[in-house]
């Protein structure tokens, strides 16, 4: 597992394929975070599609959108599927943010959460808007999550600030 980016660092860039879930169709583009300044992005990795805690905790985050959008955030979910797995678990739990396929863990190793077995420790990095770290949680074990409410705390320091 390499470092991770330390708070206050400008985030790694990346570009990755990926889809977003929009009624009944999944649109496919390619993601940049550079991209994505002007607005604070969640980075949601996490080691699995259709497995129970990502399920849940991708749900979570999934069904409280609107509070993300209050706060002027995006959430991305990471992964080391492709993008037909991305699809078929957004279809099969109506998930409502990208998913972002990174098939080498190219993105995950740049952020340190590669890990040999699982592929990917569940992580959350938050980007300001001026693309800087401003908050990070690696779990040493997969089980528990960040919840929606104490992402949205931090976010809404982040827009304060």
């Amino acid at each position: 597992m390499g470092s991770s980016p330390q708070l206050g660092e400008s985030a790694p860039d990346f570009t990755l394929p990926g889809g977003l879930l929009g009624g009944e169709d999944f649109e496919r583009r390619d993601y940049t975070l550079t991209a994505a300044r002007g607005r604070s992005v969640v980075l949601a990795f996490y080691p699995g599609d259709n497995t129970a805690v990502c399920t849940k905790q991708l749900c979570s985050y999934s069904s409280g959108l609107e509070a993300f959008d209050e706060l002027d955030a995006e959430v991305w979910g990471i992964s080391p599927q492709d993008v037909d797995s991305h699809e078929s678990f957004a279809r099969a739990h109506g998930l409502r943010m990208p998913l972002l396929a990174d098939t080498d863990r190219e993105t995950a190793r740049a952020y340190g959460v590669a890990a040999p077995g699982i592929g990917v420790r569940r992580a959350i990095f938050l980007i300001g808007p001026d693309g800087v770290l401003r908050w990070k949680h690696v779990a040493l074990l997969g089980a528990t999550y960040q919840s929606l409410d104490t992402l949205t705390e931090q976010l809404s320091g982040i827009k304060n600030a």
